[in-house]
């Protein structure tokens, strides 16, 4: 079996993953606050951790993925009373536009999904747990962790994961420092119910009617359906599950605060063993906000008809820790590169005419051991498009129509593993409006044979255009004549041509 390595936040360093059980590898990530639609940066961690989820997948017979649904929350209150409807109305609401702009970008369901509403019961019993043990007091109606006491419990120093130091460390990001604080940054485990809050967002807890904060519906939730009930209590390497994903952002205060409490709240469990976090989004070099106009949702690209692939492909395009900017050029860029992917896998026909299909039911699949290396080396999605399009060249050097079938069939295979290849190869898929322009004008001049001549002079410009090193105008007219059945074939000796 092919060695995986991850980075591992926690440790600073890239290790080897070696599952706490073959048999069941469980990854928890956190999931949407359902409050509004899913932007991009949303969408990038949905999209890495599913290329991730398929890959353990692939490696390990089974594979528990949970993903979190946070349908409780003040800025869920808030949009709730802006628009003048119940709490639960806009959660179901949010929570399929979720679902159906995830879908759109070809991710897989995560095993589990629950929802923090669901899972009071639990959270309850977790705060309880970490008051008994001596880390969490009540103070001003609320339940507060008390990071101080972190460092008595095990190896683990409370600004660990985030590499921050507990004098120089504020209150919790969602709520604001108040008196009845012991320490400025103790945060809450449960909050109090406001004059007028929808009843369905209030909960009876032993401290009184109230809701959740932020951070312990995670651990409660991870523990619940992910926790290694095998391993002995006293056990000091015993870790609940392998890996605990999320976006850069969520390293402070919210993945710190969840090992704090619970470290406290199930002592001699080290929680996660294998931290995992994706890079930021920005925007033409600025972080996305409403305020600068920069903000884009999943479903503002789609309305504008980009393809939920040719998404996805943008956000795969740099390494998954590593920061992406979203400009207009990474989108168009994305779209060229996954046309080209499907115009090389439209070539070659069955006997009857229509496009060979070959389907992906999410199992194993024949991968070439150099695909999965790009993956399995710190999962570095960027080389794995880039293995592709080197797929694309081996094609079109294939001597036979064997050979060619045999490579186009990897190609397939390996960009269905990475999602894609999911719309019906036999319809045309332009997507730039470049594209377009150039097959409606293909449409009225491919009727008449392409004759000898017009195919040199295509090759004699192109022959200009690598020497000059402008490829893509080189690779231009490559594509070009591949989509009216002209193959080119470079060698030592020069280029040349045959029909397809």
């Amino acid at each position: 079996m092919t060695d995986l390595t991850l980075y591992n936040t926690l440790m600073g360093r890239k290790e080897k993953f070696t599952p706490l059980d073959a048999d069941n590898v469980r990854m928890y990530v956190c999931g949407p606050t359902v409050y509004d639609r899913p932007h991009i940066g949303n969408a990038r961690a949905v999209v890495v951790y599913d290329v991730l989820f398929r890959l353990l997948k692939h490696l390990y017979p089974k594979v528990t993925y949970a993903r979190n649904i946070t349908d409780v929350d003040d800025k869920i209150n808030a949009a709730a009373k802006a628009n003048g409807e119940p709490i639960s109305a806009l959660t179901q609401r949010v929570t399929q536009w979720f679902h159906d702009d995830m879908d759109a970008l070809g991710n897989l369901r995560p095993t589990i999904e629950p929802r923090a509403t669901e899972e009071i019961a639990p959270i309850i019993a977790l705060i309880e747990k970490i008051i008994a043990n001596g880390c969490a007091y009540v103070a001003g109606g609320e339940v507060l962790f008390e990071v101080g006491k972190v460092g008595q419990l095990d190896e683990y120093f409370y600004g660990k994961l985030s590499g921050k130091k507990l004098e120089d460390l504020i209150a919790g990001a969602r709520i604001g420092k108040k008196d009845h604080k012991r320490n400025p940054g103790d945060f809450v485990l449960w909050k109090p119910a406001n004059p007028g809050d929808d009843l369905s967002s209030v909960f009876d807890s032993p401290w009184g009617a109230g809701r959740p904060g932020w951070h312990i519906e995670c651990s409660a939730m991870s523990s619940k359906y992910l926790q290694d009930f095998r391993k002995s209590e006293d056990d000091p390497a015993r870790y609940d599950f392998d890996i605990h994903g999320g976006g850069a952002d969520l390293k402070f205060p919210h993945h710190e605060n969840e090992i704090a409490q619970s470290l406290c709240g199930n002592p001699g469990s080290h929680f996660a063993h294998t931290w995992v976090h994706n890079g930021f989004v920005t925007v033409n070099g600025e972080k996305m906000s409403k305020s600068l106009g920069n903000f884009i949702t999943v479903k503002d690209l789609l309305d504008k008809e980009v393809k939920g692939e040719v998404i996805r492909y943008a956000l795969l395009s740099a390494k998954y820790n590593e920061p992406l900017d979203w400009t207009e050029r990474r989108l168009e860029e994305a779209e060229k590169a996954l046309e080209k992917l499907y115009r090389t896998v439209r070539i070659l026909k069955e006997d009857d005419g229509s496009y060979i299909a070959v389907p992906y039911n999410h199992v194993k699949v024949l991968l070439p051991d150099d695909f999965l290396q790009t993956l399995t080396n710190d999962f570095n999605t960027y080389e794995s498009l880039m293995y592709l399009h080197r797929q694309v060249i081996k094609i079109g050097k294939a001597r036979s129509e064997e050979s060619k079938l045999h490579e186009r069939r990897i190609l397939v295979e390996c960009g269905k593993f990475l999602g894609f290849f999911e719309q019906n190869l036999n319809e045309s898929h332009h997507w730039t409006k470049e594209s377009r322009e150039f097959h409606a004008k293909l449409a009225n001049v491919v009727k008449t044979a392409l004759d000898d001549t017009y195919i040199n002079e295509q090759i004699a410009l192109r022959t200009t255009a690598k020497k000059a090193k402008n490829f893509a105008e080189a690779d231009r007219i490559r594509e070009e004549l591949a989509a009216q059945g002209i193959i080119l074939e470079d060698s030592a000796q020069g280029t040349t041509w045959r029909k397809a």
